[in-house]
């Protein structure tokens, strides 16, 4: 029996592990029988070619083409891939983290307002193509021919397009995976804490107040949503707000006091920290390029 770890096992370089989302066009002509696959990012699987048999404990699905998959991370499942009538298998494969999918929900906070939850009966979800989708997985072919789908900003914008398409075509199971995955009341609530709270020099104990949650609580939360602490997050977003300032011409004397530093020394040590260069040399950098 093989196993897989995807997206990793696919990629072509190590780098690519860091990105949020990846789309790659996965082709064989070799069927696979019984591969165990961990899923470390969620995924739409769109066959182009061939069948997929999902098996798991009791409980079996065989998806052609006219259908897509939605499997959420961290899912374990053997899996049957079928070559077609011409011997080739292809699938168009789009995966995105946790964390890229709360911020489309925070995007756009309204789009699942009027609907209830309920229990998904399996962990993942299959749908039927329909004329969008059809226009989508096309327009997914030409990013991959012209290169496109590398480019960050155009692959965020396809998720988007499909997620609120789904939306409104499949609200309660988009609505109940979100809460699966997200744990939402107590992720996007953080999410949101974190978002609005930027440019404010807020304790962690301060941020999970605001979240009405304790701060190991708040910390074990965080971690699962961002990967990292909630100290080393704000650091981060906070100075990558102080770099575009710069990069508009702001000085350093002006942001930090926007930023709520104590004083200039203490923002121009935490800008080093993530930069490694004064906010002056990075400005100064900035404008010679």
């Amino acid at each position: 029996m093989k196993y897989f770890t995807l997206p990793e096992d696919l990629l072509e370089n190590t780098q690519q592990h860091k990105d949020p989302i990846y789309i790659l066009d996965y082709r064989t002509s070799v069927n696979s029988i019984k591969t165990r696959i961990t899923f470390k990012h969620n995924l739409f699987s769109f066959l182009i070619e061939g069948d997929k048999v999902i098996n798991y404990p009791g409980f079996g699905r065989q998806i052609d083409n006219s259908q897509f998959l939605l499997l959420p991370s961290g899912n374990c499942l053997m899996t049957e891939k079928i070559t077609s009538a011409e011997g080739n298998y292809r699938s168009i494969l789009f995966f995105f983290d946790n964390k890229v999918l709360g911020d489309v929900f925070i995007k756009y906070p309204d789009i699942l307002k009027s609907v209830s939850s309920v229990s998904l009966r399996n962990t993942f979800l299959v749908f039927q193509h329909d004329d969008f989708l059809n226009n989508f997985v096309n327009s997914l072919n030409l990013m991959l021919n012209s290169g496109q789908h590398r480019n960050p900003a155009m692959q965020l914008l396809k998720l988007e397009e499909l997620i609120l398409h789904l939306c409104t075509q499949y609200p309660t199971q988009i609505l109940s995976l979100r809460d699966a995955l997200l744990g939402y009341n107590e992720g996007l609530e953080i999410s949101k804490v974190m978002e609005a709270n930027l440019e404010n020099n807020l304790t962690v104990e301060e941020l999970a107040f605001l979240c009405n949650i304790s701060i190991s609580t708040f910390k074990r939360r965080f971690t699962k949503i961002y990967n990292t602490s909630p100290n080393k997050w704000l650091l981060t977003k906070r100075m990558e707000h102080a770099a575009r300032l710069l990069q508009k011409g702001d000085k350093a004397s002006d942001i930090y006091y926007r930023l709520n530093y104590e004083n200039l020394s203490s923002f121009i040590e935490a800008f080093k920290q993530i930069y490694g260069i004064t906010p002056k040399k990075y400005q100064t950098r900035n404008m010679n390029v």
